[in-house]
């Protein structure tokens, strides 16, 4: 009886590590879509995204999204290979997106330098590397020089760099390690601490503010069980619907301007992005709330064509977040160089997409899988 019991308990373990929620991956692919759009300026896609709408973008859902996937998979190993492994795995993951943001760097600059240099080397901040190119290569080792776009690769590195400990503690004292997060990012803002950069001294994503997301993300899959309750509340879902539409009338009335008084409108100014305003902060919140009354685990629509397209460029975030930079660089040359109508918007905007599902669906079939172990006469890949 105990034998047998032990072998249904692993079974047990090896199906749980086997399921995945296929919520994060279609939200993460999403993401990365409106991220794309979001990049090719004067772009009518842009309309399809969250900045339009209210106080965040998909900046804060893909950041908190990776904070919930770094907890759900490096707690996984931890439990089953020891710790070890998790400090090895985030250091090759961190590695893998160093070399990523490096080679991004490389990419938009040839980039540049192919499409006539002048043009858009300052919007795309690449001038400085193709006249300095020693002191800017110098300085994107260090993470210190980004061209444009490329901007959340180098919080990764960091953050992945440090997650092995900040998991360890966050299992240990989960209430005590959102604390600490959350008395960072109000130093940040009372403050303005930053980390250093180069040419002018700016992240975009400012790591110390930003911060607050990832852990918030890792925290929710530690403490979800006294989460959940509250956040799925009646009450919650109430708020977080005003505050929504509050945050879509002042999004909108930068466009229609009479829409709110002119006080409510300059509201933009306290939107700071780089600092993660608490504005931004609250909104993303909101929706979070939002979504996950929604959307839920068995939602029919996870296996529409569409979704299963955002799933694949989720379970391969790095490589189509690169393409995405790429593509959107591309696409501001076309614009400027063929034709800005309409009609080009919306087909590059269409024709980016459908490229990083093509290229998300290769990347899934080469692919080299593990050994697959059978459990009770079914293959599981872990």
């Amino acid at each position: 009886m105990v034998a047998i019991s032990s072998i249904d308990l692993s079974a047990a373990r090896e199906t749980m590590r086997s399921r995945r929620d296929l919520r994060i991956d279609a939200c993460r692919g999403i993401a990365l879509w409106c991220i794309f759009l979001d990049h090719v300026p004067n772009n009518i896609g842009s309309w399809l995204t969250l900045r339009n709408y209210g106080f965040s973008d998909t900046a804060e859902v893909f950041m908190f999204l990776s904070g919930v996937t770094c907890a759900l998979a490096y707690g996984k190993a931890s439990r089953c290979d020891g710790w070890a492994t998790v400090v090895s795995r985030t250091l090759w993951r961190s590695w893998d997106i160093y070399a990523a943001f490096l080679l991004l760097t490389l990419a938009c600059a040839i980039m540049v330098y192919l499409a006539g240099g002048d043009r858009i080397a300052d919007e795309s901040n690449t001038r400085i590397l193709l006249e300095q190119p020693g002191a800017a290569l110098a300085h994107a080792a260090i993470l210190q020089y980004r061209p444009v776009n490329s901007d959340v690769l180098p919080l990764f590195v960091i953050y992945h760099l440090l997650f092995a400990p900040l998991l360890w503690l966050m299992l240990r004292m989960p209430n005590v390690m959102l604390g600490g997060s959350l008395l960072l990012y109000a130093l940040v803002h009372v403050f303005g601490w930053s980390v250093p950069a180069w040419p002018n001294n700016v992240w975009f994503f400012n790591p110390l503010a930003w911060q607050l997301l990832v852990v918030l993300g890792a925290w929710c899959v530690i403490e979800g069980k006294t989460f959940w309750p509250w956040a799925t509340s009646r009450t919650a879902l109430a708020i977080a619907i005003l505050y929504l539409v509050f945050g879509l009338t002042i999004a909108l009335s930068w466009s229609i301007r009479p829409l709110v008084p002119q006080m409510l409108a300059e509201l933009v100014y306290l939107l700071d992005k780089s600092n993660l305003s608490p504005l931004r902060l609250l909104h993303f919140v909101a929706l979070a709330i939002l979504i996950a009354w929604v959307v839920l685990r068995d939602w029919r629509w996870l296996t529409t064509p569409v979704m299963r397209g955002a799933i694949r460029c989720g379970e391969n975030s790095l490589a189509i977040y690169c393409l995405g930079v790429l593509l959107a660089l591309a696409g501001h040359m076309v614009l400027l160089d063929i034709s800005d109508r309409l009609a080009m918007q919306i087909t590059l905007s269409l024709a980016g997409i459908l490229v990083m599902i093509a290229a998300a669906t290769f990347l899934n079939s080469i692919r080299i899988k593990p050994a697959a172990s059978t459990i009770g006469g079914k293959t599981m890949i872990s």
